[in-house]
């Protein structure tokens, strides 16, 4: 069924048991080419219901009233839209916490999770975990690098920089609700113009598509987030080279500074560490590999 006809095709929810509904709702975001259908089709029902998962299960014949039917029509039409569940919910789960996100931010996905494993691998073999280090992150966006840093190394202290207000001020949210925010300071900065270092580590996920692949990205990314957070310049690479001359200046001798990549733009990234460090000394390069085998960080090692 064409997406078109899935989104005529929605019928009323309104009367029919739980589980009826959200096998109904799976049924018609799978004939849409929704992936993850079924998933998806709890999570919108579950929210419709304003219930936990708990509850879905322990009262799968419960009726929906009219507006819960009509609420869970509406999910449906804008997933049926592909708009991702992430948006409709305002909320990602990212490496074991929940973060709100909104328009104005990048929507975190698993795959940026191989940042905060290599930083973790890193830093238990500098004997980071406890030690009161700085970490910067650039272009924080929901601040889920930053935050998520913060909480795992206690006596850490950071800061996250975006050149969107409204991102900063999620940012600030998260950090609040996920208790960091007294070890978090944001700012609204162009990546490292303006910042005041040293710092141990710094973490980006930065803008990484070229900008001629960005028309064909999946819907789910390519109308839902921030331009400004995908567009890389014509080979993708503007955001890394820029990021790569400024190092010297902000962090530590003997600290590491971890980027995620695209596909296939590893090796890239790594010629340019590795030129910045060319008039000061060996760099120490290491990658990281994310659950579909891609290289999805690349970490680099300033000089000591």
């Amino acid at each position: 069924m064409a997406p078109e006809a899935a989104r005529a095709a929605i019928v009323p929810f309104a009367g029919l048991a739980a589980r009826e509904a959200q096998a109904s709702l799976g049924r018609l975001l799978g004939a849409a080419g929704i992936d993850g259908a079924v998933r998806d089709a709890r999570l919108l029902l579950i929210e419709a219901l304003g219930i936990s998962a708990t509850d879905l299960v322990r009262a799968p014949d419960r009726q929906l009233t009219k507006a819960e039917g009509d609420r869970l029509q509406e999910l449906a039409r804008r997933r049926m839209a592909h708009e991702p569940v992430s948006r409709i919910l305002g909320t990602r789960g990212f490496y074991g916490r929940t973060f709100r996100i909104t328009p104005a931010t990048l929507d975190p996905r698993p795959c940026t999770e191989t940042v905060i494993e290599a930083a973790l691998e890193l830093a238990n073999r500098e004997g980071w975990r406890t030690a009161p280090i700085r970490i910067l992150d650039v272009g924080t966006g929901s601040g889920a690098l930053i935050v998520t840093l913060l909480a795992e190394f206690p006596q850490a202290t950071g800061v996250g920089t975006d050149v969107s207000d409204d991102a900063l001020a999620v940012a600030r949210d998260n950090a609040e609700r996920l208790g960091v925010l007294s070890r978090a300071t944001f700012l609204n900065r162009h990546l490292l113009e303006g910042v005041d270092g040293p710092f141990d580590l710094v973490v980006s996920n930065p803008p990484y598509i070229p900008s001629a692949e960005i028309a064909e990205l999946a819907p789910e990314v390519r109308d839902f987030d921030p331009v400004g957070a995908l567009d890389g310049g014509p080979d993708g690479l503007a955001f890394y080279r820029a990021l790569a001359a400024g190092l010297p200046a902000v962090v530590v001798p003997g600290g590491w500074t971890l980027v995620e990549v695209g596909a296939g733009q590893a090796a890239a990234v790594e010629s340019l560490f590795r030129r910045v460090a060319a008039g000061t000394g060996v760099m120490e390069i290491r990658c990281w590999t994310d659950l579909g085998q891609h290289v999805r960080c690349v970490a680099a090692r300033t000089h000591r």
